[in-house]
């Protein structure tokens, strides 16, 4: 059952609905924000809240592509390399005795 959280974004205060297994990862996801937003707005306190917001979610996601493609290598390269060990097991098995 959700429950409500109440976040602090850019001294805004957000009520957010939460499952209470998924409320700690919420409030580290809020805190997160609320950082990386104070950071795009730097010193100009009158930056609009909207851009702020924008140039954040822009920066997030291409981080979050960002480790995805190197998550996806990592996977080929696993392959692989499971690939080539898989073969010399089987060249093992299948030689002469």
């Amino acid at each position: 059952m959700s429950e409500p959280v109440n976040v602090k974004i850019l001294d805004r205060e957000y009520t957010v609905g939460v499952e209470p297994s998924e409320r700690d990862s919420l409030v580290a996801a809020a805190q997160l924000l609320d950082a990386r937003m104070r950071e795009v707005r730097g010193s100009n306190r009158m930056a609009a809240i909207d851009r702020v917001a924008v140039l954040t979610a822009l920066n997030l996601a291409h981080e979050l592509q960002q480790l995805r493609q190197a998550a996806d290598q990592r996977d080929q390269a696993l392959a692989r390399t499971l690939g080539e060990l898989n073969r010399k097991l089987d060249g093992l098995f299948d030689a002469p005795r």
